[in-house]
């Protein structure tokens, strides 16, 4: 899929006012919000096809995302706008020295697709160290996801600095827990209040839960 920026027209957005609010008037407003997903069906049906979790997580969290136009603004040139698609940014831990790599894998929408690039991705540049990988800086539209699989959370608050023009959301994954037989992982999600409201939040984990507990149409 290419990637293109589309400018957005200030005099007819309908969010203009509230994003001139949220930029001028109260300077930069950064929230989390911390919730926990039932992953129950995906992560037994992953399971049943031998898959890994984590690029299905990928997976799941982008596809629903490049779905809301507030997930995907920017600043491109002083320039405010919006991505078509945004593409995972995600640390690897090194198990010698536990340090971290970013790594970055372009979306496809076809989820087998990018399962296998993800893969390729690990396979060549998973074991170098760095905070960059060999792959190279992340491209303008990709978006910082993560996952702390070694304990789970019941809050999680980001905290960025100068961030007045980042609009990218970053996304925080904890430890599985469960309850009975159902399975559920704390996802802390942190944005821009400019571009984002809790309203948006909630169509996105409406979407993402049913992508969750549906894994037949895109598995």
């Amino acid at each position: 899929m290419k990637t293109y920026f589309h400018a957005v027209d200030m005099n007819t957005w309908p969010r203009a006012q509230t994003y001139t609010y949220f930029t001028n008037t109260v300077s930069t407003l950064i929230y989390s919000i911390n919730v926990t997903l039932d992953v129950t069906i995906v992560k037994n049906a992953l399971k049943k096809q031998k898959l890994k979790f984590f690029p299905a997580y990928l997976y799941l969290i982008t596809h629903v995302l490049n779905e809301q136009k507030e997930f995907l603004m920017a600043v491109q040139n002083d320039t405010l706008g919006y991505w078509n698609d945004r593409t995972p940014c995600y640390p690897i831990l090194h198990k010698d020295d536990k340090t971290l790599t970013f790594l970055w894998t372009v979306y496809n929408d076809n989820f087998n697709r990018f399962y296998e690039q993800y893969m390729s991705d690990m396979d060549q540049y998973g074991k170098q160290h760095g905070i960059l990988s060999a792959k190279g800086k992340p491209p303008s539209n990709s978006y910082i996801i993560a996952c702390t699989p070694w304990f789970s959370f019941n809050s999680l608050s980001m905290q960025l600095q100068n961030a007045t023009y980042y609009y990218a959301p970053l996304f925080e994954a904890g430890g599985f827990s469960q309850i009975g037989n159902t399975i559920g992982m704390p996802l802390s999600i942190t944005v821009n209040h400019a571009v984002i409201d809790g309203y948006h939040i909630k169509v996105f984990l409406e979407k993402l839960q049913w992508m969750m507990d549906h894994p037949e149409n895109w598995l």
